[in-house]
């Protein structure tokens, strides 16, 4: 979810006819008034109108898997997992390409998005399962949709986050052994970046222990929020997490 001013919208994944739901497209929603919500942009159609480069074969979801959603200015931006790609959704419904991250770096499996106290974007790619830390990946998308690689050797990047102070965070799944998921290894580490653009970082564990963990954000409070328990766990078993930040 993501809230422009004080509107609401919300990326709904699981929509579109590849996911045995017709109702509800792959795409972006908005809360009316009413309690109701309205679609305001399919974005499987804009998928499937507009493939991109290097598409997956092996796993290829037709309305895609979208994951992450952030708002800048008046406008919502999307990320989408299975094919690779960045787009920008206006309040009118009117969808744009930002980025074809699948055409640069082929299948990162991108999750998460975030802008900078300046307004720069910032994806973090997941990686192909299972999770290996030279496939962990933090990019800056440059105004021409072109990907700046800004961090690396993070393991299942789910969620990344600016602080109150510009500071990055980014949100670990968990590990794996044996291409078995590891309980409790999810964290979140404070990412401090080169300022060469090398790729090369500082890593600084804010939280640990950490059972499969799903989203981060920050709060208006200067603190981090994780949603845990996200995979595996019954109805009821999710929980959301504070992290106070320590300086």
């Amino acid at each position: 979810i993501a809230f422009v001013g004080n509107t609401l919208y919300a990326l709904l994944a699981c929509g579109g006819c590849s996911h045995g739901q017709t109702q509800w497209p792959a795409g972006v929603l908005r809360l009316q008034s009413d309690g109701t919500m309205a679609v305001v942009a399919d974005l499987g159609a804009f998928q499937k109108a507009n493939p991109v480069k290097a598409p997956v074969s092996y796993d290829f979801d037709p309305d895609g898997t979208w994951y992450g959603m952030a708002a800048w200015g008046s406008d919502v931006y999307a990320v989408e997992s299975n094919h690779g790609v960045l787009l920008r959704v206006s309040a009118q419904g009117a969808v744009s390409r930002v980025a074809d991250i699948s055409a640069e770096a082929g299948h990162r499996v991108p999750t998460a998005i975030a802008f900078s106290p300046q307004g720069q974007a910032y994806v973090a790619g997941l990686g192909r399962w299972p999770f290996r830390p030279e496939e962990g990946v933090i990019w800056r998308v440059e105004p021409s949709g072109a990907l700046t690689r800004m961090a690396h050797g993070l393991v299942g990047l789910l969620g990344i986050a600016f602080d109150t102070q510009g500071r990055l965070y980014a949100l670990e799944v968990g590990r794996a052994q044996n291409k078995v998921p590891i309980p409790g290894t999810g964290r979140v580490v404070r990412v401090t970046l080169n300022s060469s653009g090398s790729g090369s970082v500082q890593l600084q564990e804010i939280a640990s222990g950490l059972m499969f963990p799903t989203t981060l954000i920050s709060g208006p409070d200067g603190a981090l929020y994780v949603t845990n328990n996200g995979f595996g766990f019954p109805p009821g078993g999710g929980e959301v997490v504070r992290i106070t930040i320590p300086n």
